[in-house]
């Protein structure tokens, strides 16, 4: 289950148009940074590339869970896009990613951060929930099949 407040609709965008990796992590970023009013969009970008360059986020099956910590979040909080067109993310399986579930941890929150992380790589790890998120665009629906899938989640 996830924190309170994790994930909202305004946090989740369906159906974007977006071309490049660089793109859908900025799309992701000022997602992110409308959760709190300390945050901003260049410093969680600049947090998102730089754990890029440690190693690609994407999970493979057509998903990215980019993340980082950051010592301006206040408490975890996360972002979902669904891309209308897969784009490439340099994933383990070669594989262009359009399900891309961000999310940003409090410097200090080493253990919430791993946890939260598991919780997502066993949901978006199940086929046929990956496909229930690819049959909408629409944010609502998309918010409600991701926290129902978080509610589920055996580690929940």
């Amino acid at each position: 289950m996830f924190p309170p407040q994790f994930l909202t609709v305004e946090r989740i965008a369906g159906g974007v148009e977006i071309t490049s990796k660089k793109r859908l992590l900025e799309v992701l970023a000022g997602l992110l940074s409308s959760a709190q009013p300390q945050l901003h969009t260049d410093t969680i970008l600049e947090r998102l590339l730089e754990r890029e360059r440690l190693g690609s986020t994407g999970l493979g099956h057509g998903v990215a869970l980019p993340h980082a910590r950051i010592p301006e979040a206040g408490e975890a909080i996360g972002a979902f896009v669904q891309v209308r067109q897969a784009v490439d993310f340099d994933a383990i399986d070669e594989q262009p990613v359009d399900l891309a579930f961000a999310m940003l941890v409090p410097e200090a929150a080493t253990e919430v951060h791993l946890q939260l992380l598991a919780q997502l790589a066993g949901l978006f790890g199940e086929e046929g929930f990956r496909e229930r998120l690819r049959q909408t665009d629409e944010p609502a629906t998309l918010l409600a099949l991701l926290l129902g899938g978080a509610n589920l989640s055996p580690d929940g």
